[in-house]
């Protein structure tokens, strides 16, 4: 089946390297961004974007467009060892060396099923 250029669709890749790889960078990049608030958080008795560690992929999606931006389905476990399910949205252009985590966000328990 063609894919059109633009077009969201399901990848079915979530067992590969490179998505296992892009999985892990989401992770690095979304622990390094959390850093600067946990100190802040801890102070006021929240914490919140506590460092994540990659459990598995769920789910993946692609876009082509300029690269590839991958919208990836996450379980990770929290610092208290909770687990929940995030959607990270990468955008990369292999050509170039070029990586970039657009969007980072836990998924509402009723959009996870």
């Amino acid at each position: 089946m063609a894919t059109l250029p633009g077009g969201i669709y399901d990848s079915g890749s979530q067992n590969s390297p490179e998505v296992e790889e892009l999985a892990r960078f989401a992770i690095d990049e979304h622990n390094k961004k959390s850093k600067p608030n946990i100190q802040l958080d801890l102070f006021y008795g929240m914490v919140q974007n506590a460092t994540l560690e990659l459990v598995g992929v769920v789910k993946v999606k692609e876009q082509v467009v300029s690269g590839k931006i991958y919208y990836l389905t996450l379980e990770a476990k929290e610092s208290n060892g909770e687990k929940k399910l995030y959607e990270a949205k990468i955008w990369v252009k292999p050509w170039m060396d070029f990586k970039e985590l657009q969007e980072f966000k836990e998924l509402d328990d009723s959009l996870a099923a």
